[in-house]
């Protein structure tokens, strides 16, 4: 008998290890602007910015395999799924990392790649479930390095995993998991965002010229306050070339009601915060609804 097929054999908790599942969920993360920085090392290369920790995010569930496989799942307003992918090089670098072999789902509400930093909370959900599952060990801020370094090495983000250690409305002052990050919880009303598709994250992140641009953008102060902190993000938006002519419609249209907006990093799409902008965005497609989540990555379910 092989030493995986062993591994089934055992029990925990008088359950035999094949049945075992831990469930765990990360909230996502919007980018209101950001610029890269580069490091010596995948830990110390990251992005400096602002941005919002949501309540919405991706569900991660593992379970004990021989081989290591990976579903990622999308869930619609009505509750129907749908498969999205059955590969994620990513989430199997997680694996291969961590030492382990399991079988991984994960689940969002959100369209991926649409600027939600799906891909990071992907990521840190399904380490904290396997160091759960296989009883790793590892601490949080290990988790976060493995998946930081990954996010980076794939290049699916920059800035989203330092910032979904935690909760809140953020402000990162350094590159990495390291690095001095201000945590607010200033906006109490829900947020709602609207989306027009994806931006390829490893195209924008490779392109020398379009770094460029989004370097010399970055504002040179840091919000002093939440109206400030979407105030920046339009105008970054609008001068680091990313900015698409969908995202422009509704900025104007935001701009008429007097609604606090930005454009989702990086993706094609708006958020947007006020009494109104629920209406004002559902003129231009289906609106998601969050709030700012208080937390980071957590155990839902073992």
């Amino acid at each position: 008998m092989r030493k995986n097929a062993q591994l089934f054999s055992h029990t925990l908790g008088g359950l035999p290890i094949r049945h075992k599942t831990v469930v765990a969920f990360c909230p996502g993360h919007i980018s209101g602007y950001f610029k890269k920085v580069a490091g010596s090392t995948a830990l110390t290369t990251g992005s400096i910015g602002a941005g919002i920790v949501i309540t919405e995010g991706v569900t991660a569930t593992v379970r004990h395999a021989e081989f290591p496989s990976v579903i990622i799942r999308h869930r619609a307003a009505n509750g129907a799924t749908s498969l999205i992918s059955q590969k994620s090089p990513p989430i199997s670098s997680i694996m291969e990392r961590m030492g382990v072999t399991a079988t991984v789902t994960t689940e969002c509400h959100l369209p991926i790649g649409a600027g939600f930093g799906l891909s990071a909370a992907a990521l840190l959900g399904t380490a904290t479930a396997l160091n759960r599952l296989f009883s790793l060990g590892l601490t949080s801020w290990d988790i976060a390095r493995h998946s930081h370094e990954i996010e980076v090495e794939h290049r699916t983000g920059l800035g989203d995993v330092a910032a979904a250690q935690e909760g809140g409305r953020v402000v990162r002052h350094g590159p990495g998991i390291d690095a001095v990050i201000e945590r607010k919880f200033d906006l109490p009303e829900p947020l709602y965002s609207v989306s027009f598709g994806p931006i390829h994250t490893p195209t924008v992140l490779g392109s020398p010229s379009q770094m460029e641009l989004v370097s010399s953008a970055f504002p040179t102060k840091t919000p002093a306050g939440a109206r400030e902190f979407f105030t920046l993000s339009r105008q970054f938006a609008e001068r680091s070339g990313l900015m698409t002519g969908p995202v422009q419609q509704v900025f104007r249209a935001c701009e008429e009601e007097d609604i606090p907006a930005g454009m989702t990093m990086l993706g094609n799409g708006v958020f947007a915060y006020g009494k109104n902008a629920r209406e004002v965005l559902a003129l231009f497609g289906e609106v998601y609804e969050f709030g700012v989540s208080p937390t980071g990555p957590r155990i839902v379910e073992v």
